[in-house]
C-alpha cells in the first residue's frame, strides 16, 4: 500500500507544473539542469525496471519520465514553439 501511494504521489507531482506551463507558457523559474537530471534518472529507473521485469517500476517511472521530459522540453523551447505546443495541448 505504501509503495502504491508513493508511486501515485510521484506520478501526480509533475502534473500541476506541466499544466501551469501549458496555461501560462512561463518557464523562466524552472531549472533545465535539474529537469535534465530528473529525465535521466527516470529513464534509468525505467530501464532498470525493464531489466528486472518489474512492471510497477516500469509504469511509474515511464509516466514520470514523460511528464518531466515534457516540462524540460517546454523549458528549452523558444517562445513561439512553446506557444504552439501549449495551444495543441489546451486550445482554449
Amino acid at each position: 500500500i505504501a509503495g502504491a501511494c508513493a508511486a501515485v504521489c510521484s506520478m501526480v507531482s509533475f502534473v500541476p507544473q506541466a499544466w501551469r506551463i501549458v496555461k501560462t507558457r512561463e518557464t523562466s523559474s524552472i531549472s533545465p539542469v535539474m529537469y535534465g537530471f530528473n529525465v535521466t534518472g527516470f529513464a534509468l529507473w525505467s530501464a532498470y525496471g525493464l531489466g528486472l521485469g518489474e512492471w510497477p517500476l516500469i509504469v511509474t517511472n515511464s509516466i514520470c519520465l514523460v511528464l518531466s521530459a515534457f516540462i524540460l522540453m517546454m523549458t528549452l523551447l523558444p517562445k513561439q514553439k512553446k506557444d504552439a505546443v501549449a495551444n495543441s495541448v489546451d486550445p482554449s
